[in-house]
């Protein structure tokens, strides 16, 4: 896969996957604008966003609702050097989920590629 980064101005950098674009800039108090989540921001949403579509995938194939199921992450960080130090991801389910998919699910969300790279 090749991405291709542009410079649309001020601290944005954008990068381009064929004909899609994954916009960032910075927040003010690094100089930007705040116009769009930081490359960290985005590096961290992949993660959660694959959990997300992990959980989706296992849902859609059995037919369950994704009403009211959400996924949250949290990345804590270590004060002294700035790095993420842990990150956790918590499955919301809605109490009409089918309670014999509860760790089924925590399972899919858990073999997310995003995470399987980072494991590795």
């Amino acid at each position: 896969m090749d991405i291709t980064v542009d410079f649309p101005g001020g601290t944005r950098v954008d990068a381009c996957i064929g004909s899609l674009t994954v916009r960032t800039d910075q927040p003010k108090e690094s100089g930007g604008d705040n116009s769009a989540p930081s490359p960290f921001s985005v590096f961290l949403a992949s993660l959660a966003t694959c959990a997300g579509y992990y959980v989706y995938g296992f849902c859609k194939a059995r037919g369950i609702p994704m009403d009211g199921i959400k996924v949250i992450q949290k990345a804590e960080q270590d004060p002294k050097t700035k790095m993420v130090s842990k990150i956790s991801v918590e499955i919301q389910i809605p109490p009409d989920f089918p309670k014999e998919y509860t760790s089924a699910v925590i399972r899919a969300a858990d073999s997310c590629l995003v995470k399987k790279h980072l494991e590795h």
